[in-house]
């Protein structure tokens, strides 16, 4: 049930499964925590070893037996602090190489659902307005829910504005009663004439223009494509094209 998230913090498949069977278990032996777990004996002593050594279980000696539990979970937001520790440490050495290669026009891909999170950190990274050309509220999609609670703070905190232009569909959601994703943008919103929507859109930020194909409201479909173009020339011209097409369509 959680071995995708424990799989991200850091831990290997076979110490995510012993870990979550654990966390069902009091003191237990290997072999149980093998039965729990459905891995292999053999492979739960190595992964039993690994997790003490993050902290995330403990050995005890009961009536001569090796025993094992597993400690309180409260230790994987340790993990995942002393890595971002580690990370900061490293990284104005690391930003101020990077800053002194020089910049030239790249392009490359990102796919499926954790190159849409790729995307939405180089928003962040960049850290300039954004502008999106047939927009559908992928943003929202439910696997993208944690991460972009983080997205919106940050980019709320940099004072960052999106002026969104999106496909007629979304001009029904706005209308709606309730909550609606769409509703956090509507002072930046426009809205394309309903013969123009698409699966795909065009977004700008900084010197990057992406395009996709793959989406749909609310939706990253898992075979979605991003091409990534950096150029500061191309960006500019997507710009002055967004605000003339930015005049022509509908608002609200």
């Amino acid at each position: 049930m959680y071995e995708e998230v424990l799989r991200e913090v850091g831990l290997s498949l076979n110490e995510a499964r012993v870990y979550e069977a654990m966390l069902q278990l009091e003191e237990v032996n290997v072999h149980a925590i093998s039965v729990k777990s459905k891995v292999h004996r053999r492979n739960v002593y190595d992964a039993l070893s690994k997790l003490m050594d993050k902290g995330l279980v403990a050995e005890f000696i009961i009536k001569g037996e090796k025993q094992f539990k597993a400690t309180n979970p409260d230790r994987l937001l340790t993990i995942v602090r002393e890595k971002e520790g580690r990370v900061e440490k490293i990284l104005p050495a690391m930003q101020k190489m990077f800053a002194s290669l020089k910049q030239q026009e790249q392009a490359y891909t990102y796919r499926g659902i954790q190159g849409f999170r790729n995307y939405m950190q180089d928003i962040l990274d960049v850290g300039e307005d954004a502008y999106f050309i047939g927009a559908k509220a992928g943003w929202y999609d439910p696997r993208l829910e944690p991460f972009r609670e983080r997205f919106y703070k940050e980019f709320n905190k940099m004072k960052l504005t999106g002026y969104h232009i999106f496909d007629w569909e979304m001009k029904e959601d706005i209308r709606k009663k309730g909550a609606s994703p769409v509703k956090v943008h509507k002072k930046q919103a426009r809205f394309l004439p309903k013969e123009f929507s698409t699966p795909s859109a065009i977004d700008i930020f900084g010197d990057r223009v992406v395009t996709f194909t793959g989406l749909r409201p609310y939706k990253v479909d898992d075979d979605l494509v991003q091409f990534v173009l950096i150029s500061n020339k191309l960006a500019d011209s997507y710009k002055k094209w967004f605000w003339a097409l930015w005049e022509m369509c509908e608002e609200l």
